[in-house]
C-alpha cells in the first residue's frame, strides 16, 4: 500500500510541543544530536547526483535540499542555545526555510552541509553536556509562536528534527530502491 501524503510528511509523526521535558528525554536529545552527522553521511552515501535530487515526496524537497536545511536549521538551533545561555529571554530570528532551500547554496555538494553538521553537532553537544540543570530552563522566544520557550523543550524539537529529516531520506532511498 503506498504511504499518504502525511505519511510522507510526517514519517515519525508531527511536532507538538511537550508539557515538560524530563532529565531522561533530554540525555535521550543530546544522544540523538550527537549521532546524527554519522547518521547522515550513512544516509546518503553512495548516492548519485541524480539520486540526491530525488524528492522525498510529491512537491518537498530533495535529498540534497533536506541535507542543506538541516546544516541551515541545525547552525540556527545551534546558535539559539547561545543565545538563551548568555541573553535573558532573547527574541530569537525566524527564518525561512522554504525560501534559504532555493538558494544556490542549497544545490551544491551535500559534503559541505555534512561537515557543518558534524562540527556544529560536536560544538552543540560540548555546551548541552556542560549545562546545569537550570540551564536548560533557561528562556527564548520565537515571534511567531505564544509558546515561552525553554532549551528543554528545544532539544526535544531537535531530538525530533534530526529523526524526522533522516526518515524522510531513508523512505526515499527505501522507495526509490538506492
Amino acid at each position: 500500500m503506498e504511504p499518504t501524503l502525511e505519511q510522507l510528511k510526517y514519517p515519525i509523526g508531527k511536532w507538538t510541543w511537550p508539557e515538560t521535558v524530563s532529565d531522561t528525554e533530554i540525555r535521550e536529545g543530546i544522544a540523538v544530536i550527537a549521532d546524527f552527522p554519522h547518521q547522515m553521511i550513512e544516509a546518503i552515501q553512495g548516492l548519485s547526483a541524480e539520486q540526491l535530487d530525488t524528492q522525498y515526496r510529491p512537491d518537498g524537497w530533495t535529498i540534497r535540499q533536506l541535507v542543506h536545511h538541516l546544516a541551515d536549521s541545525h547552525m540556527n538551533a545551534y546558535i539559539r542555545f547561545k543565545w538563551a545561555l548568555t541573553e535573558d529571554n532573547p527574541i530569537i530570528k525566524p527564518y525561512d526555510q522554504t525560501e534559504w532551500a532555493e538558494l544556490m547554496d542549497s544545490k551544491g555538494d551535500p559534503a559541505i552541509s555534512i561537515l557543518i553538521l558534524t562540527g556544529i553537532h560536536k560544538r552543540w553537544v560540548d555546551i548541552m553536556e556542560n549545562m546545569s540543570a537550570s540551564d536548560w530552563d533557561k528562556k527564548l522566544r520565537h515571534p511567531d509562536h505564544p509558546l515561552q520557550l525553554t532549551l528543554r523543550l528545544l532539544v526535544r524539537q531537535y531530538h525530533w528534527h534530526c529523526r524526522h529529516h533522516l526518515q524522510h531520506i531513508l523512505d526515499c532511498r527505501k522507495r526509490n530502491n538506492f
